[in-house]
Parts: structure tokens; C-alpha cells; sequence
């Protein structure tokens, strides 16, 4: 065999092996890069804390890696790709999508169960009593569609109030300024407004609704699709993180880790906590159905995108069904 030839067909098997050789560790590499999630202060998502802080994802033997955000900055991120998913409502998860940071709902982690508030003026008992008065909320956002629901349920329209348009970190002051007979925000913010004007109360809240506003973890679609088995142990360790926490044994420690992350006493947070229900995979396959009401994710979607489209915080609607998977929820 003549040397051309030799060197000829070594660097015919070089390349057949060297190629996939480094395509291999390309692949290898990208899948041991952790999974990147943004999560934020509600209790919901700080539930996730539990697992970081007890190294069981480690046992799971997925990676991932937590980042910690404001919550409009977390769905920034998400949109720009830094990370790989979200904690957000399904509401939000649909109006990021509608300005191109499209995601699938995995899986339900809560709904609000009181956390989300209109608070009133001392003096006005109901939602009837603000006929003709003026309301301040963020309009787009979840407490304006808390508003117009509990206006709806008490057979009132959205013009019988003067909405005021405030930012939701700053309805403490709105309300205590007098301007307003009531404003909308959710915990800690509503709590705040309470203390800023002693007297004012909670008169319609998101426990008059229950999944009106769900909790959601939204994967960017490639990384679910290709990361799924990834994904699948993301999710049974949620489900850990829930029985840990409703253990009256572990809540304790729980509340501990939770109240540390956004740096309250426990005492502080535990209320704040109970104005949450948690859900298990196990609740979440009971909502992840279809149905035209609040008891299904993609009853209470719709209603969110109804909402969205009728008050222009985008122009058409969603396709819903790009947005929800439930195989990863009903997964064995």
C-alpha cells in the first residue's frame, strides 16, 4: 500500500470517527448544561427554595439552576432567552407569548387563594359600595380581571367604577393619599396598603374565584421538547416540595427556608403562604383538562385571554392549545 494511500484512508476513519467524536460531545455538553429557571417572590415559586436548599434536585439527578428575579424582569429574561423557563401566571404566560417569548405550561405549581386583593377605604363593606367611585389598578394586569370579575359576580359593570391606572408597588400610597375609595394589589403589596390607611379591608379577594389566577412553570418549547425526561424530574421533585410543605412536621422548616429567601421572619410569611394553595401533580391532572370554567387551566386561560385581547394588552387571540401540554403533568 502506497503512503498517499495510507495517509488517504486514515484520515477517511480519522474523520469518521473524530466527527462524530465531536458531535458526541457537543450533545454531551449541552446536556449537562443545568436547567436555567427564573423564579420570583410569590409563594408558589418560592416553595422552589425547599428543594434547592435540601440538594434534591441532586438526588433527582437532574441539574438546574435557579434564578432569582423581579417578577416582570424574570419574563424578560425568559423572552431573551437567557433562561430555559419561567414561574408565571397563565395569564402572563400568554402575553409574553403574544410579544414573541413563546412557552408551553408544563405544570401548575398554585392558584391564588386569597393573596390577590381589593382593598377598600374604611366605610365601604362590599364591591357594590364603590358604585361611582374610583378604583386604582394596574390596567392589563391580573387585579384590573380580579376586578371586572368580582364587579360581574355582583352584578355591576366596569363602568360603574372610575378605574385609576397606578403601578402595583405603589397602591400603599394610592390608597392612603384618599384619592381612590379602593385599589388592587397582591401580597406583600396588599398587606402594605392595609397598614398605610388603618381600617381599609380586603372586600373582594382571589379565594371568591379560586382559578381565576393560576400559577404556572412555562418551558421555553425546544427545551421541553428535547429536555423532557430533564423536565419530568423537575416535576416530581415539585411534588416533594408540596408534600414537605402542607406536612404539618416539616412545614415548620419549610416556612423557615421560604421567609429566609425573601427575608421576612416566618411568621411573617406563613400567612402569606396561606393565602396560596399549592398543588400536587396529583391536583394539577384534575385542572389540567379541558372545560369552559375556572376549575380547568384552560377554561380559566381563556378568560385570561378574553381579557387580554378586549383591553389591548395584545391584539389577537392565543391559540391556547400551543400554549398547554398536559402529558408532562399526566406523565407516570
Amino acid at each position: 500500500m502506497n503512503v498517499k494511500r495510507i495517509r488517504s484512508t486514515l484520515k477517511t476513519l480519522l474523520t469518521r470517527l473524530v466527527i462524530p467524536a465531536a458531535a458526541f460531545v457537543a450533545i454531551s455538553a449541552h446536556a449537562a448544561q443545568p436547567l436555567k429557571i427564573g423564579y420570583s417572590d410569590w409563594p408558589g415559586w418560592v416553595a422552589w427554595q425547599v428543594a434547592i436548599d435540601k440538594g434534591w434536585f441532586k438526588e433527582a439527578g437532574v441539574a438546574v439552576d435557579f434564578e432569582w428575579f423581579d417578577y416582570s424582569a424574570s419574563m424578560d429574561a425568559f423572552a431573551a432567552g437567557k433562561i430555559d423557563a419561567v414561574t408565571m401566571t397563565n395569564g402572563d404566560a400568554l402575553v409574553t407569548g403574544a410579544a414573541g417569548g413563546k412557552s408551553v405550561m408544563v405544570m401548575l405549581t398554585d392558584y391564588s387563594n386569597g393573596n390577590d386583593m381589593i382593598v377598600a377605604k374604611p366605610g365601604i363593606k362590599s364591591l357594590k359600595d364603590l358604585k361611582g367611585k374610583k378604583v386604582a389598578v394596574e390596567e392589563g394586569l391580573v387585579e384590573h380581571l380580579l376586578l371586572l370579575n368580582g364587579l360581574k359576580k355582583a352584578g355591576m359593570k366596569e363602568s360603574d367604577v372610575t378605574l385609576v391606572n397606578a403601578k402595583t408597588n405603589e397602591m400603599p400610597q394610592v390608597l392612603a393619599s384618599g384619592d381612590v375609595a379602593a385599589v388592587g394589589a397582591w401580597q406583600p403589596i396588599a398587606g402594605q396598603a392595609m397598614k398605610s390607611l388603618p381600617g381599609s379591608r380586603p372586600v373582594y379577594t382571589s379565594a371568591d374565584e379560586p382559578g381565576l389566577i393560576y400559577d404556572v412553570l412555562a418551558v421555553n418549547p425546544a427545551s421541553a421538547k428535547q429536555r423532557k425526561a430533564e423536565w419530568l424530574k423537575v416535576l416530581k421533585v415539585w411534588d416533594h416540595v408540596v408534600q414537605y410543605i402542607n406536612d404539618p412536621k416539616t412545614q415548620p422548616d419549610a416556612v423557615k427556608i421560604m421567609a429566609a429567601r425573601v427575608g421576612v421572619t416566618p411568621q411573617v410569611y406563613l400567612p402569606l403562604l396561606k393565602g396560596t394553595k399549592l398543588l400536587s401533580l396529583a391536583d394539577g391532572k384534575k385542572i389540567y383538562v379541558k372545560g369552559s370554567g375556572f376549575s380547568s387551566l384552560y377554561g380559566s386561560s381563556k378568560v385570561a385571554d378574553d381579557f387580554n385581547v378586549a383591553n389591548g394588552v395584545y391584539k389577537t387571540h392565543q391559540a391556547l392549545d400551543s400554549y398547554l401540554d398536559p402529558s408532562f403533568t399526566n406523565a407516570k
